[in-house]
């Protein structure tokens, strides 16, 4: 990253059909290198209003990247190199509940992992942390997004738990069933990584989750087919475009606990942790080490 990087204060990770923010103004690309590799892909900074925004296609643009080849690391480390403190993710899901219809808007407050080849936190290699995750979502954010989506024309479901799966497959049908019978709300391939190293990298998180589905459970619909996800995900793409508009224009403001999670979180020895950790940290956790 240089010295003259754009800053921004909203990120956003844009999913499957959500490659970019057309209404955004001032832009320009911005290529990251971090000490976790290269991002998706260039950073498209602009302004909506006042706010100053950046905005990552998840996938790469040309959807070029499965959900297990994403460096995770890389593309929150950007949005934190380019001065990013709040993140919004963006992505479709399969419905595992009847009242979530397909182009419904799910804004989930939990999670649960099946994913099992990611690479999800930023330490390691000589030092520990452990963060609290209890409540993985910025509740302020939550709320914020949910209401810009609702004002944006979306039928909103707040809360509810979404299941990242490993993929790239979806579900078979007895999987479909077992996270139902959690009572889990959706099921998507990417945002727990992310909102894991939002918190580690005390940025606020938040999912805008797009129903394109009902994954392969429903039995009077048909099972999933890309084709048919493809054609709801030009809809609710321009729906999360007008969400996220709405969004820059109200952000929660203050102190938020997010913004602090790394404190008291790291346990190892300072004099223990290796120079080149050290440095490879220094942006996500330096002023705690």
């Amino acid at each position: 990253m240089t010295s003259t990087s754009p800053r921004a204060t909203l990120g956003v990770i844009g999913g499957s059909g959500l490659y970019d923010l057309a209404d955004l103004q001032d832009v320009e690309r911005v290529r990251l290198e971090t000490p976790f590799g290269d991002p998706s892909d260039e950073y498209v900074v602009g302004r909506l209003g006042d706010t100053r925004i950046a905005f990552l296609p998840r996938h790469g643009r040309g959807h070029r990247l499965l959900p297990s080849e994403l460096n995770f690391r890389a593309n929150i480390h950007g949005m934190k190199q380019l001065g990013v403190s709040q993140l919004l993710a963006v992505g479709a899901v399969g419905s595992l509940r009847e009242e979530i219809v397909p182009g419904h808007v799910v804004v989930p407050d939990q999670f649960i992992d099946r994913t099992f080849d990611r690479r999800a936190t930023f330490f390691g290699d000589g030092v520990v942390a452990h963060v609290q995750f209890g409540d993985p979502v910025c509740k302020g954010l939550a709320r914020a997004i949910a209401g810009a989506a609702r004002g944006a024309g979306a039928t909103v479901h707040e809360g509810g738990t979404y299941v990242c799966m490993e993929g790239p497959q979806f579900s078979t049908r007895a999987e479909s069933h077992l996270y139902r019978s959690w009572n889990a709300a959706v099921i998507g391939m990417t945002n727990l990584q992310e909102a894991k190293l939002a918190r580690e990298a005390e940025l606020c998180f938040a999912t805008l989750a797009l129903s394109t589905d009902y994954d392969c459970w429903h039995e009077s619909e048909a099972e999933v087919d890309v084709a048919a996800i493809v054609a709801l995900l030009h809809a609710n793409a321009a729906l999360a475009a007008r969400a996220v508009a709405s969004l820059a224009g109200s952000l929660p403001q203050g102190d938020c606990a997010c913004r602090h999670a790394l404190a008291g979180a790291i346990i190892t020895d300072r004099a223990a942790i290796p120079a080149a950790t050290r440095e490879r940290l220094r942006l996500i956790a330096g002023k705690y080490l």
